[in-house]
């Protein structure tokens, strides 16, 4: 017997999901943003209707002939379907097989035509119901009462006759002569000229349909209307013809055709894997748990997990583990914040499906636990290793226990083989490389006001938890440590990332001094400031809003003052930075806008929130610097983001003001590298005029001032000097005519003239950057002069954007990479010396090419010159590396 069915327009789905989604791809730089939309799309379906008929309709090939055969213009003016989208909706056929939904594409059949087969022969049986998921009106000239429109991208928006009469203005059976009437863009429909909506249903409700209109053109009010009736009555029928949906076509007609069957879960398994699909796949393994489609490691295989809670099991563990050359170890805490977590237990483990945990809140106490590993952990003839194994060292070290080996970390190994993609968690890596969903931590605390700590989940809960991640790790390591070394990228890791993990954890937990009486008293001036600016937009707007609603601030700019809005977006007339910046010179009151968005920003990102990061134990800020984030291989840094204070404006500069030695006596020393990236582009291009402006020490601003302005030396003004700064870097960066000029507010015309100048001085820089895109073609990825990849598979992209993206990351991941590594090698020769030579300075904070240190005033003497040697001298290059050295009693200063 036939239950409802559910008809699902899959290319509308599709066609949507191109445009709706930008810029995914899986790890071979294919687009997969269509593919993935139509997935979710499909499975919202399935999981909220719980269907048994189910059919998945495709444009069949070559199926406009039937219209276009009638109306050559028909669908003409749609441009050529992106390459990027063809090869996915095979993909969406795919899915559907293995999905077990049938699918249906006709030759030379749209997919409406054929929706409207199936839900006509379906309404004839028995009871049924057919539901035709799509958001096309065409559509709805077949609803009736057993046929219904459903929406899904509108809430599961469900439409009969009373609804579609209520937004069309017309019932069902009445569509086609609307649409008849207005025509139809999308399809190049032609309809009537001049008449809308509002006038087709008006005029259908007075008179039923479209022939009996035509017939009687002298009835319809209005001279104009009545001629066009007349002269177009053709155009109109022909329109209805092209949008009568054809319900008689050859379809299956036995419903078993139509049955949703089982889907092949682990060929599905490995299609999402094959797609990076990791999202996808973690919804299908929590629906139907199974063995692992990649054959690494069975996800339902025995495990042996064991929680160590008395004193002589804890013995006989720690006599095992001494034994062993690696142990994999893992901390449970009750904070994400290393320095304000408290333990609750270590996971150990030293082969895959054998895992302990040891916990410090059960029979044996905290103290006993921590007496009895300590020494195991300080044993430097054991290697131990984890997943982002810092945070694991800084809570360790909270209760005394220095770990005196670290040979590895997965976090850092998978950042380094994948530096590109921005997941690296232990949950990620265990989903992709062995088809496993870990418990969830959300399962065992919860999410928000309401989540508890580790400290009050159950203890057999914490013990599984903690031996599922140390064994993972444990199976992950062996995998990644593979491919580092095929790779030849295992050198990285135990040369600069391990080394500079350990740098790093010393900056964490000194921390840095913030002067919170001097942050009071400015908040103080930016408040006050900030409502002088206030009643200032206010007296110019001629009325009170709300400054931070940007659809008031719209409505007041665009509406009230009659401002032409520069740029429109989906949601109305954009108020971004950018616009207010381009309405600026024009616009007083643009200028204030801007003015009071930065000094709001500035109260409430740092001003506010800065002193309540500081510990109050240390009562210094301790931020997490993060080696696994950025793609280029630089580092970020978070809770807070120091890397990120204001140093653009007057009112910026003074919160760093804020931050000094804790200590009288003692200063900041700064030290940067001049142009760095822009000397590594003269070292990788062997540009001879770029090395001959280094090697001479000139000022390369006003060199290629001199050259793309075409004047002397001494005849470029500061200006030109500005331009031309923002032209090199610019190159660094990929960035193009049209970049440029936005950068630089002026025609693309002329930016394009100053590029041209710019390659014709430094020719040999032109020819590096293609030959760095060529080489990235071939290979697939970008390499810096340590050796640290960057995969960029998007560069042969079918997607026009996707591809211009991928080549700007090309020319500049070889040069910001090779920036960050020699930073970052800097830093571990400046601490090996500072130790060595038992400085009482240390470094507090990385800000990419420059390190801040605190230090007595005595050792000034003896750091600085230490620091500038060792920056200037890590890395061999065909020009000098300058570094500029300043010295304050606070940041500001520096």
């Amino acid at each position: 017997m036939m239950n409802d069915i559910y008809i699902i327009d899959a290319s509308g789905y599709i066609y949507r999901s191109y445009f709706a989604i930008q810029n995914i791809t899986n790890h071979q730089g294919e687009s997969t943003n269509a593919l993935f939309g139509f997935i979710r799309s499909v499975s919202k379906l399935i999981i909220d209707f719980q269907p048994y008929h189910l059919v998945a309709v495709f444009d069949g090939p070559r199926s406009i002939n039937a219209r276009t055969s009638i109306y050559a213009d028909y669908k003409a003016h749609r441009p050529d379907m992106p390459p990027d989208l063809l090869y996915q909706i095979q993909w969406a056929r795919e899915y559907c097989a293995l999905r077990g939904i049938p699918i249906l594409n006709i030759p030379e059949v749209e997919a409406d035509d054929t929706m409207g087969s199936i839900a006509v022969w379906a309404s004839q049986q028995q009871q049924a119901k057919a539901y035709i998921c799509t958001s096309d009106k065409d559509m709805c000239q077949l609803v009736n009462d057993q046929v219904f429109i459903l929406n899904t991208f509108k809430d599961n928006l469900i439409m009969g006759a009373q609804e579609i009469e209520t937004v069309y203005g017309v019932p069902p059976h009445k569509i086609i002569d609307f649409l008849a009437i207005t025509g139809d863009a999308s399809d190049n429909i032609p309809g009537l000229s001049g008449f809308g909506p509002k006038t087709a249903s008006a005029l259908l409700q007075q008179f039923g349909s479209l022939e009996y209109i035509l017939a009687h053109p002298e009835e319809i009010p209005g001279k104009k209307k009545q001629e066009t009736l007349i002269q177009e009555a053709e155009k109109a029928l022909l329109s209805k013809q092209l949008v009568t949906v054809n319900t008689h076509v050859s379809i299956p007609r036995e419903e078993s055709f139509y049955r949703l069957i089982p889907c092949q879960k682990e060929q599905l398994k490995s299609f999402y894997i094959s797609k990076n699909f990791n999202s996808l796949l973690k919804e299908l393994e929590k629906e139907i748990p199974s063995s692992n489609p990649l054959g690494l490691s069975a996800s339902d295989e025995q495990v042996a997990y064991q929680c160590v809670d008395d004193e002589e099991s804890l013995n006989a563990l720690v006599g095992e583990l001494m034994l062993q050359k690696e142990i994999c170890f893992d901390t449970e805490t009750t904070s994400i914040h290393a320095l304000k977590a408290e333990l609750i237990g270590i996971g150990l483990c030293y082969q895959p499906s054998q895992a302990w945990y040891v916990p410090v809140n059960g029979q044996l106490g905290l103290e006993k636990v921590v007496q009895t590993l300590k020494p195991l952990f300080e044993n430097s003839s054991i290697g131990f290793y984890g997943h982002n194994v810092k945070y694991d060292l800084h809570v360790l070290s909270l209760y005394g226990i220095q770990v005196a080996n670290i040979t590895f970390d997965t976090i850092l190994a998978s950042y380094l083989l994948n530096s590109h993609r921005r997941q690296h968690s232990l949950d990620t890596l265990s989903l992709e490389y062995f088809g496993k969903v870990k418990i969830s931590i959300h399962s065992l605390i919860g999410k928000g006001k309401k989540a508890i700590t580790m400290r009050e989940v159950p203890l057999e809960q914490v013990m599984a938890y903690c031996c599922e991640d140390v064994d993972f790790t444990c199976r992950l390591k062996k995998v990644l440590k593979k491919q580092l070394q095929e790779r030849k990228l295992y050198s990285l890791l135990n040369n600069v990332e391990l080394p500079l993990l350990k740098v790093l954890l010393e900056m964490e937990r000194q921390g840095i001094y913030l002067d919170k009486e001097f942050l009071k008293n400015f908040s103080i001036k930016v408040t006050a400031q900030i409502r002088v600016l206030e009643k200032e937009i206010y007296l110019m707007a001629g009325e009170e809003f709300n400054l931070n609603s940007p659809k008031q601030m719209s409505d007041i700019l665009f509406n009230k003052l009659g401002i032409q809005p520069p740029k429109k977006t989906a949601t109305g007339n954009s108020t971004s930075a950018e616009v207010l910046e381009f309405l600026q010179h024009q616009y007083p009151i643009a200028s204030k806008l801007m003015e009071y968005r930065m000094l709001e920003k500035l109260r409430s990102t740092y001003v506010e929130t800065l002193p309540l990061e500081v510990n109050p134990k240390t009562h210094r800020i301790h931020c997490t610097f993060n080696q696994s984030v950025a793609a280029t291989g630089r580092l970020s840094c978070q809770d807070p983001n120091l890397q990120n204070i204001p140093v653009r404006t007057q009112w910026g500069i003074q919160i760093r003001q804020a931050f000094r030695p804790e200590k009288s006596g003692w200063s900041f020393l700064a030290a940067d590298y001049s142009q760095i990236e822009l000397r590594l582009l003269a070292h990788l291009s062997e540009d001879p005029t770029l090395l001959e402006a280094f090697q001479s020490n000139q000022d390369i601003h006003l060199r290629t001032a001199a050259a793309i302005f075409n004047v002397p030396l001494e005849h470029v003004t500061k200006e030109m000097r500005y331009q031309a700064k923002t032209v090199n870097f610019g190159v660094i960066y990929g960035q193009g005519p049209f970049g440029l000029s936005q950068t630089l507010g002026i025609d693309v015309k002329d930016a394009k003239l100053f590029i041209e100048m710019y390659f014709k001085q430094y020719s040999k820089v032109k020819e590096y950057l293609e030959s760095v895109k060529e080489s990235v073609r071939k290979l697939g990825k970008a390499v810096t002069l340590t050796g640290r990849e960057r995969l960029i598979p998007e560069i042969n992209s079918k997607n026009m954007q996707i591809r211009a993206a991928a080549e700007r990351l090309a020319v500049n991941a070889p040069i910001q990479g090779t920036a960050a590594d020699l930073i970052k090698l800097a830093m571990i020769q400046i601490n090996e010396r500072l130790h060595k030579e038992r400085k009482l300075g240390y470094m507090v904070i990385q800000i990419h090419d420059e390190l801040i240190f605190e230090l007595p005033d005595f050792e000034i003497l003896s750091i600085e010159p230490m620091v500038r040697e060792i920056m200037q001298n890590v890395f061999k290059l065909k020009v000098p590396l300058i570094v500029d050295i300043s010295i304050g009693k606070n940041w500001k200063e520096c």
